[in-house]
């Protein structure tokens, strides 16, 4: 699969869009799932499961097929009317699908019937080859577990998914070789490349969703989603080249995006008939998507190019195929039963709602002054990642009751802790807190900016407490140079970088060069 970190959208702009990472098993942030029961009753209604499950009871204990067990036009006719769908152009079409996955699942068993294939060289197309029942899977509906039921669902997914990545069938047609034998470069398809590139697309939707960037009420616009595949990461600007890939990527997605939405993975909104014509014989978006799938005018309706979102059952499937083909793909809770160096190790790594919410099942599994001297020792260090986890362990802390109050006094003195500690404290009303040394103040000064600078990177808001940092002490630097912390160099360093005063910058990167000569 392949893996891109979108950047925010309503419009996406695809240069933002870079590899997640390069490593052979990479990581990606945590996701929410749904109870089990409730993903398996939203599997059981999705429209093309339903409606084979409803074929598979139709079939009962006998039904006279075609070859492979293709429903016979009576049937088809049947069946089509059993499902509502007989009112609709494709209503035949949709029937035949959920047949074939009901097949494809193990909801109905086809038997051929004795000499049928020998004969049906020469047999009418309309005549019957052999007898569809009932299969065994369909008490796994109403008798399995859930997760029977969402392991059932995934092996129609997979079925369907195969069918997506796969060529229209009329170009395969067209193009078998005068040898009887497919000729796939004649089709211009490699199925392993078909296949990566609608893995690569839903594993970019999932990315998002992780991220709380897209979900039913934030849909990704199609255009971004296929620039973000489309785009290499080092160009600037598209070229028409390029924009003309990323609009045939367009069409195939609406097609793809069509076919999956019945499965219950994807909600989604289709490309705008509108915007699509005909050019020998293809289908393409006839306005240009250059300024969609980078810079969208505010008079300009993305919607009209597609718009789509992984649904909770969705979220489920691709975080099993991730997890199937090695990638770490952690859900929510994950770490609750976990202890807290690991916690604190991974939270600054998820985003904000999902790091909240994994802190709240951590806590919720053990005692108040417990759990905030676990996290109080867990902070401790003087290693790289050392100010990230004391963040971590404050915005944890943030999340503890004030019953906890006994150890965060226990930690007053310490000259790592004991500047967090009086600030929870102090949060909560506590009264006898011993005012903090001077030293304290310039550590936990450095060890806040270290920390921000290990997230933010020269982010507008690190930019802002410089500012008010210096603003705010006079002779800042003559103290801060002299603070006992392994990361004072490199802190004064960025902030004479991030300042936008040129005299305060000197000044810092003076203060930076003594801490670093201190350190030897």
């Amino acid at each position: 699969m392949t893996f891109i970190t979108p950047a925010r959208h309503g419009a996406v702009a695809p240069e933002e869009m870079t590899p997640l990472m390069p490593a052979d098993r990479p990581t990606m942030p945590p996701v929410r799932l749904r109870p089990d029961a409730e993903l398996a009753r939203d599997a059981l209604s999705a429209p093309l499961f339903a409606r084979a499950a409803r074929l598979a009871r139709w079939a009962g204990e006998g039904t006279p097929v075609g070859a492979g067990g293709e429903l016979l036009a009576d049937q088809l006719r049947t069946a089509t009317g059993l499902l509502g769908l007989d009112g609709d152009e494709d209503g035949p079409a949709y029937t035949a699908e959920a047949w074939q996955l009901a097949l494809d699942t193990g909801l109905v068993e086809f038997t051929e019937r004795a000499g049928a294939e020998d004969s049906d060289m020469g047999a009418d197309a309309d005549e019957p080859s052999g007898t569809a029942v009932a299969g065994e899977e369909l008490a796994t509906l109403t008798s399995g577990s859930p997760q029977d039921v969402l392991d059932l669902w995934l092996g129609g997914l997979e079925s369907v998914l195969a069918d997506a990545a796969a060529p229209d069938l009329g170009d395969i047609v067209d193009q078998i070789s005068e040898g009887g034998e497919l000729d796939l470069d004649a089709i211009d398809w490699n199925p392993e490349e078909e296949a990566d590139f609608l893995d690569g697309v839903l594993g970019n939707l999932y990315l998002l969703t992780a991220l709380d960037e897209g979900s039913a009420e934030r849909p990704v616009p199609l255009p971004a989603l296929a620039a973000s595949v489309i785009v290499p990461d080092d160009m600037d600007e598209p070229t028409d080249d390029i924009l003309e890939e990323v609009s045939d990527a367009m069409m195939r997605l609406d097609d793809q995006f069509r076919m999956l939405a019945p499965t219950g993975l994807v909600e989604y909104q289709p490309v705008d008939e509108a915007l699509i014509e005909e050019v020998d014989g293809e289908g393409h978006i006839r306005e240009s998507v250059d300024g969609v799938a980078s810079d969208v005018p505010e008079d300009e309706d993305v919607t009209r190019y597609g718009m789509v979102a992984l649904t909770p059952l969705g979220v489920f499937a691709v975080r099993t195929r991730m997890l199937e083909a090695g990638v770490d793909a952690p859900a929510v809770g994950d770490l609750a039963e976990r202890d807290a160096d690991e916690l604190l190790a991974a939270l600054p790594h998820h985003p904000e709602s999902a790091a909240r919410t994994e802190t709240e099942l951590w806590l919720a599994r053990r005692e108040a002054v417990v759990a905030a001297r676990d996290l109080l020792a867990a902070a401790r260090g003087d290693d790289e990642d050392a100010p990230l986890r004391r963040l971590a362990c404050q915005q944890a802390l943030a999340l503890v009751p004030a019953e906890a109050e006994p150890a965060l006094r226990e930690v007053l003195d310490d000259p790592q802790l004991g500047g967090l500690a009086r600030v929870w404290l102090a949060e909560r009303g506590a009264t006898g807190i011993p005012e903090p040394g001077e030293a304290m103040v310039f550590w936990l000064t450095v060890d806040t900016i270290a920390a921000q600078l290990a997230t933010e990177d020269d982010s507008a808001e690190l930019r802002d407490l410089v500012q008010g940092l210096v603003g705010q002490h006079r002779g800042f630097f003559d103290a801060a140079w002299r603070v006992e912390h392994p990361a004072t160099a490199d802190v004064l360093e960025a902030m004479g970088r991030l300042h936008p005063d040129k005299k305060v910058a000197k000044e810092a990167r003076k203060a930076a060069f003594k801490a670093r000569s201190r350190r030897g």
